[in-house]
């Protein structure tokens, strides 16, 4: 039996006939995946006695999940999937041409038999390696749970892709940073669950904001410089990716039936968009992950590193992690260690963020040949000149390529920086919430500019 004829096996969730659906069919999709999100992550696996990956915080917002749920795979099968599959077509290991419908699908294809291959094999890794450790004569369960689980996240991306606003993926995340930074501004539990709005002046508050009026109140002028730097961070950093969102190249177009009418064609200068920073981000968090779950297996330390609540303190996850330097100066515990901890985190990120970026536009149709092929597809040419698709590719290729390489090596070092100065929330995570939403509204304007005008629906390619 061939690749072809597994993949026809393995379930899809079929697109709808109508290609371009309206604002409140995507609307009522997407809500229902995000609902089943937020149910799901709040289901806990049956069986479970402990939970050795509950002190990786920062891992469950990268990977869109919640440790010791029926979802704690959560997008972790997808990502990888992906960067290997980047990572052999890149290297041209394995040679697809996913300029071609065919070849497109041959991809797509292996991707989700990769996909499924992840999702058992880290369900297994979890149980066996004791990070999610199960009762007796239960870990088959645990297994069973943690693969429908992954299976769930797979099937409602694929929903949320084909019938919603766009990628499940950024959905997920989204949804997790923006709960984990509510509760970093408001939460008034602590770790023992002791309330600090009974005793004011006692229990210090986890939510930075109310941590700010106790500080004011206790007269503790470190907590207070600590918590409001920490907002401040979150602000500039908002503020930051909203201004380098609005960065772009417009190339001027002209419709060839249509004598002095024309539109640009923009090109953002993060072009690869957000999806650099979840697989670097992704990969990363892997590493340590797996670091932590060999450690715990074997009882002793490895190469990967040693963790103690959660954070490596010696091995390559040392070196692969962040350290709030701005919170370690406030504080008086800024050391050189720690200097060349953020220069090699800074150099990483950029690195990897650049190589991602570089794969994800030539395997996901976005390169200067697809994006010619588009706009000769709509019946528009570059203003002065012929409509050849040729012409139309090597003018794209001046830009495509430059702005695929250095938004990437932008975001990474963007992610890594707001890593650095920490906030409410990781500051990779800051900057993916931000970009994520950035994409939707975008996505949602799109949809009710389409649903208004019925000349545009047939532009866009709808029917």
């Amino acid at each position: 039996m061939g690749l072809k004829q597994i993949f026809a096996w393995i379930p899809e969730v079929t697109r709808p006939d109508d290609k371009k659906l309206n604002f409140n069919a995507k609307l009522k999709w997407t809500l229902i995946v995000l609902t089943s999100f937020f149910v799901m992550a709040n289901i806990p696996l049956y069986g479970l006695t402990r939970n050795a990956l509950e002190r990786f915080e920062y891992l469950a917002i990268i990977m869109g999940t919640d440790f010791g749920s029926i979802i704690s795979l959560g997008i972790g099968p997808i990502v990888m999937a992906s960067i290997i599959l980047q990572l052999l077509a890149g290297a041209e290991i394995i040679k697809i041409d996913t300029s071609t419908v065919e070849g497109k699908k041959f991809f797509q294809g292996l991707q989700k038999l990769l996909v499924l291959f992840f999702i058992v094999f880290e369900a297994m890794v979890y149980v066996f390696m004791n990070g999610l450790q199960p009762m007796e004569g239960f870990a088959g369960i645990l297994i069973i749970q943690l693969i429908l689980g992954g299976l769930a996240i797979y099937f409602m991306n694929e929903l949320s892709e084909k019938w919603g606003f766009g990628s499940g993926v950024s959905l997920f995340i989204a949804a997790g940073v923006s709960w984990r930074l509510f509760t970093s501004a408001f939460q008034f539990m602590d770790q023992q669950g002791v309330n600090c709005l009974a005793d004011f002046s006692g229990t210090p508050c986890a939510g930075k904001v109310l941590s700010i009026i106790q500080s004011i109140v206790t007269r503790d002028a470190t907590t207070l410089v600590t918590a409001l730097s920490v907002l401040i961070v979150t602000v500039l950093v908002f503020l930051a990716v909203v201004w380098a969102q609005s960065l772009k190249v417009e190339i001027p177009l002209s419709y060839g039936k249509i004598r002095g009418y024309g539109v640009k064609w923009p090109l953002a200068f993060f072009y690869a968009s957000v999806i650099p920073v979840i697989l670097a981000a992704a990969l990363i968090a892997n590493i340590q992950l797996f670091g932590g779950l060999i450690e715990n297996w074997l009882g002793h330390s490895t190469f990967l590193g040693h963790f103690v609540d959660g954070q490596a303190v010696s091995g390559l996850s040392l070196w692969l992690q962040s350290t709030n330097i701005l919170d370690l100066a406030i504080k008086g515990g800024l050391l050189p260690i720690h200097a060349i901890q953020a220069v090699i985190h800074l150099i990483l990120y950029g690195a990897l963020c650049m190589v991602f970026s570089i794969f994800w536009v030539k395997s996901s149709g976005m390169d200067a040949r697809a994006q010619a092929k588009k706009i000769a597809d709509s019946g528009l040419q570059v203003a002065g000149f012929r409509q050849d698709i040729r012409i139309l590719e090597s003018i794209l290729d001046r830009y495509i390529m430059p702005l695929t390489v250095m938004g990437g090596l932008a975001i990474g070092f963007l992610a890594a920086f707001t890593n650095l100065l920490g906030a409410l929330v990781s500051g990779t995570a800051i900057l993916l919430v931000i970009m994520i939403m950035f994409q939707f509204y975008q996505s949602i304007a799109q949809q009710h500019m389409t649903d208004m005008n019925p000349a545009m629906k047939k532009f866009m390619g709808g029917q």
